[in-house]
Order: C-alpha cells, then sequence, then structure tokens
C-alpha cells in the first residue's frame, strides 16, 4: 500500500521543482524528502526521480504518480474537512499568512484571540505579499491568506479559490510636514505630478497598482527609492526624500515630520481572506475568518 507521507512529499517535489523547495514547503530537511523519496522508489519498484544537473527531475512513472499524489491528498484534505465539520470543534493546525500592514495591524489581535477561545487551535502565521500568499494556498502550503484589492485594480485569483471580505482600508498621502500640500484638508493625485515617490519593490502587486494609478492621472511617476516595508517608507517622507501612498492598516505611530492626508476621490483597499474550496468546511476557516473580521473592526 503506498504511504501517504510519501506521496505528500512527492506531490511537493512535483510542485515546488526542487529537493529545496519541497523541504521548505514541508518544514523538513532536505535529506529527509530525499530519504521519503528513496523509499517511496523502493516501495513502488520504479525509478521516479532522474538528475538534471545539479538538481534532480521527475521521470515519466514520477510524474505519473504524482498526479495520482495530488489526487489522492486533495481527497484527504475533503474528507479532513468534512470531518472536522461533523465533529463541529475547532483543532488541529492552521497556516496563515497576510500581507505585512495586514499582519501588523489585524494578526496580533485575532490570533490572540484565537489562542483564547480555541485551545485545541495550533496556529502558524506568516507574512507574504499578495500574490505569494494566493500561490501557496492554491497548492496547498497554506490554509488561508490575507490579501487584497486595491479599489481600481483587483488581485487576480486562480479558480478553486473562496473569498471572504474582512475590511475596506483607507489609503491617505504621506508628506513631509514642510511640504506645499500639507496643510490640506485632502489631495488629489494629479498634484504630485512633480513630486519624487518613495514606493515598493517593482514587480509588486501594490508597485504596479501605484504605476497603474498615477499613469492614469497622466502622471509619469519619479520613483525616487524603494523600500517593502510601509514605516520605512514613511521614515524616508519624515527626512524629505518624497511622498508615498500610506494605508491606515498597520500605520501606526506615524513617525514625527510626516503628516497623512485623506486623497480625493477616496482611495482604498479591500482586504480579504482567500481559502480552497475543498477546505470550505473546516470550522477552524471559519473562526480564523471570525477573528479576522473583528480584529478588522477594531482597527477600522
Amino acid at each position: 500500500m503506498l504511504n501517504l507521507e510519501r506521496l505528500r512529499t512527492l506531490d511537493a517535489l512535483a510542485r515546488h521543482g526542487s529537493v529545496s523547495g519541497a523541504a521548505e514547503g514541508l518544514h523538513v530537511t532536505t535529506s529527509a524528502v530525499s530519504q521519503q523519496m528513496s523509499k517511496l522508489e523502493r516501495e513502488v519498484g520504479q525509478q521516479l526521480l532522474a538528475k538534471n544537473g545539479r538538481g534532480v527531475r521527475l521521470t515519466d512513472a514520477g510524474r505519473l504518480l504524482a498526479d495520482h499524489a495530488a489526487r489522492i491528498l486533495s481527497q484527504v484534505e475533503l474528507a479532513q474537512s468534512d470531518l472536522e465539520a461533523q465533529r463541529g470543534q475547532v483543532m488541529g493546525e492552521l497556516r496563515l499568512a497576510a500581507f505585512p500592514t495586514a499582519a501588523r495591524g489585524l494578526f496580533p489581535t485575532a490570533l490572540a484571540a484565537l489562542r483564547a477561545e480555541h485551545p485545541g487551535l495550533r496556529v502558524r502565521s506568516r507574512e507574504l505579499e499578495p500574490e505569494t500568499g494566493v500561490a501557496l494556498v492554491t497548492r496547498g502550503d497554506l490554509d488561508l491568506a490575507v490579501v487584497l484589492d486595491w479599489y481600481n485594480k483587483p488581485l487576480p485569483l486562480p479558480d478553486g479559490l473562496v473569498k471572504a471580505s474582512l475590511l475596506d482600508d483607507p489609503t491617505d498621502l504621506a508628506l513631509p510636514v514642510g511640504h506645499r500640500l500639507a496643510d490640506r484638508p485632502e489631495v488629489d493625485l494629479a498634484d504630485f505630478v512633480d513630486d519624487e515617490w518613495i514606493a515598493w519593490d517593482e514587480g509588486e502587486f501594490c508597485h504596479e497598482w501605484l504605476l497603474f494609478t498615477l499613469r492614469g492621472k497622466g502622471i509619469e511617476p519619479v520613483i525616487a527609492h524603494r523600500a517593502v516595508e510601509h514605516h520605512t517608507q514613511l521614515a524616508m517622507v519624515a527626512a524629505g526624500l518624497g511622498v508615498c501612498v500610506a494605508p491606515r492598516l498597520g500605520r501606526d505611530p506615524v513617525p514625527a515630520g510626516v503628516r497623512t492626508v485623506p486623497v480625493r476621490p477616496r482611495v482604498t483597499r479591500h482586504v480579504y481572506a482567500v481559502w480552497r474550496a475543498d477546505a470550505d468546511r473546516r470550522p477552524a476557516i471559519r473562526a480564523a475568518v471570525d477573528a479576522l473580521r473583528s480584529a478588522g473592526v477594531r482597527v477600522s
């Protein structure tokens, strides 16, 4: 009989494309992955992996069995979800991720509430950009991810995911206190055609949104500085190095020397949770969504 954990290892190899990637996804060592694969090859009596330069690739037999493994593991996950739903208890392990400001603004309150209300649930969380979180939920490495849509640019989602709204996050513009528009009650993005911008890394969803939005207003922005963390961006604004978009979720404390001004027309981020449809009946998923929504009410 095929061993389920060895099939899980093969599935991880097929999804990640490398032994190191599979090890990271399974939270084990690379030697553990290699050992499981050696045992699986002896179990089926066929070679499943072949050398490919410094790495490995799946053989034809390996790809065939990996396809079966994916279907088997999906059915196992569905069975576990149905059993949890029938039992009605929030327990087991739940793997969560959120983009940085949501991790900062929602996770401390939400995860503390889950620990207090459901002691049988073990939560593991990570901070990830939305696109990465969606990809890991889709391939089963995460149970739930907190992601976002900008008001004018939705995040693409693959089929097979369920989503639930958590909150709408208003977004301001952060200016140095000495900026010519710092005393305005509200500003228009078109007012900053001549300013230098502090933005996210190139290729990130929020960076692409910023370019899309500014170019839609006829502005070709000068991106003078890039930083992943919002608080790093705000520190640069405080130093007078430019302006930046400043969502309110997870923003406080705003450093001295920065003025945040609402944008006209209103700029918002829609924050929501996504998970796989085959896990939709898990009480742990529902409990996590409820806790995240409650945390969102406290900060919105």
